[in-house]
């Protein structure tokens, strides 16, 4: 626990002075989480099998050119160069029947490559181009990713009976799934009435809410079930006691892709 909480105000330490600067140093700040969630997703996949060196330089050469042509408009539309991912589907997908003979890069493979660098590259750049269109708006999401967590965390060790998926997060319960779920919409939704806008249709705001902080759950499942399927704890030991930046991530990787789909109604 101290190993958690030293770690967790290096953290603090390090990324608040870049959100509150913004610019290019918050840029680069992104840039390099996503190199560095990138590797840990390939890194992943090599506990199983060694992949093409080729596959893994696109696959870093594809992030800087997701997270550079994403953008919110001044009127809120989310817009992307669909160049981008034609590209990242034609190097990541087809050299599959170059290597296949032998068993070297198969369709599982090009199949896991490709959703995390579409994964990883969007959400770093929804980091920046939410900051852009507002900068509370970030801090929205993490109340809803670190508050639903948190109280999930709690509500579960207080009085978690059943289950949740004891497949893939064997202390994950339904009373913590729910009481995250209310806990982490409440506080969200107070943040983002009193810091954002007070004049939110509160019924959007509530139902949007509640929506992203069972996504987050969801997504943490999500990537609790790459680690179980390759038995691995942690996506890796970067950050002591958390593990790596994708087990950081995990939550608030599945909030931001799917508050795309609500930015026009909040």
């Amino acid at each position: 626990m101290k190993t958690r909480v030293i770690s967790a105000i290096v953290l603090v330490l390090i990324l608040l002075p870049l959100y509150l600067h913004g610019g290019v140093p918050y840029s680069i700040g992104v840039f390099l989480l996503g190199m560095l969630g990138i590797k840990e997703y390939l890194d992943m996949k090599e506990n199983e099998k060694e992949l093409p060196i080729f596959i893994k330089l696109i696959s870093y050469l594809c992030i800087p050119l997701i997270i550079l042509n994403v953008e919110v408009t001044k009127t809120s539309i989310l817009s992307m160069d669909f160049r981008i991912i034609t590209g990242l589907f034609l190097v990541l997908l087809l050299p599959m029947v170059i290597f296949h003979e032998k068993d070297a890069y198969n369709i599982s493979d090009a199949c896991y490559v490709t959703t995390g660098v579409l994964f990883v590259g969007m959400s770093m750049s929804f980091l920046i181009t939410y900051y852009n269109m507002n900068r509370e708006i970030l801090l929205y999401l993490l109340c809803i990713t670190v508050f639903t967590d948190t109280f999930a965390l709690f509500t579960g060790q207080l009085i978690g009976r059943n289950k949740l998926a004891e497949a893939i997060s064997p202390k994950k319960t339904w009373e913590g799934f729910v009481g995250g779920t209310l806990l982490g919409t409440f506080i969200a939704v107070m943040f983002y009435k009193t810091v954002i806008n007070p004049e939110v249709v509160m019924s959007n705001l509530i139902c949007i809410t509640l929506f992203l902080s069972i996504i987050g759950q969801l997504g943490d499942l999500f990537f609790s079930a790459i680690k179980r399927h390759y038995s691995k704890k942690d996506f890796s030991n970067i950050i002591p006691g958390h593990g790596g930046i994708l087990d950081r991530l995990d939550s608030i990787i599945f909030v931001m892709l799917a508050f795309s789909l609500f930015i026009n109604l909040l």
